[in-house]
């Protein structure tokens, strides 16, 4: 099976790319490499998503918010999948990504961005978590090594509308 390394970008890389960082590096692993990475990182990772991956048994270790010129840099990992996380529909501004790897839209509203009692804000990392987990296994039941790159981008784009589980 083929190595990939794969890079989720948000705006601050606190909650919705960290999230996706660890659920891939769990579900993925040893195939996939996943890191995560912001145009405008937070400089620390909301204790709401690191209590949502306690919460899946999914590890936090190593995870902080960085900024994506750690992987525009000369010896930076060569990405095969960049896919921005952040949601359009709230005009929050997703980061570009330059260069050849596939890349796809994921938009997932912020759960940062909920103002309310706790129960509210725990509900809505656990549905960006959720909605991240469900995209994400749905990606790695692709035949990535069989596909060409255009029926790989359609198929991403595809997971890219996939919401809650009804």
């Amino acid at each position: 099976m083929p190595h990939y390394n794969v890079l989720f970008l948000c705006t601050g890389n606190s909650a919705r790319s960290i999230m996706a960082e660890a659920i891939l590096n769990r579900k993925g692993a040893p195939n996939f490499i996943a890191y995560s990475s912001g145009s405008h990182p937070a400089g620390a990772v909301r204790p709401e998503a690191l209590r949502q991956l306690h919460l899946a048994g999914l590890s936090t270790e190593g995870l902080r918010s960085k900024s994506w010129d750690e992987f525009a840099a000369p010896g930076a990992p060569r990405m095969d999948f960049v896919f921005t996380v952040c949601d359009n529909a709230a005009r929050e501004s997703c980061p570009l990504w330059p260069g050849q790897p596939m890349t796809a839209h994921w938009g997932v509203a912020d759960p940062a961005a909920v103002v309310g009692t706790p129960a509210e804000v725990a509900r809505a990392y656990r549905e960006a978590f959720t909605i991240l987990e469900r995209r994400i296994s749905l990606m790695l039941a692709l035949p990535l090594a069989s596909l060409d790159s255009l029926a790989i981008k359609r198929e991403l784009g595809k997971i890219g509308d996939v919401g809650l589980p009804e």
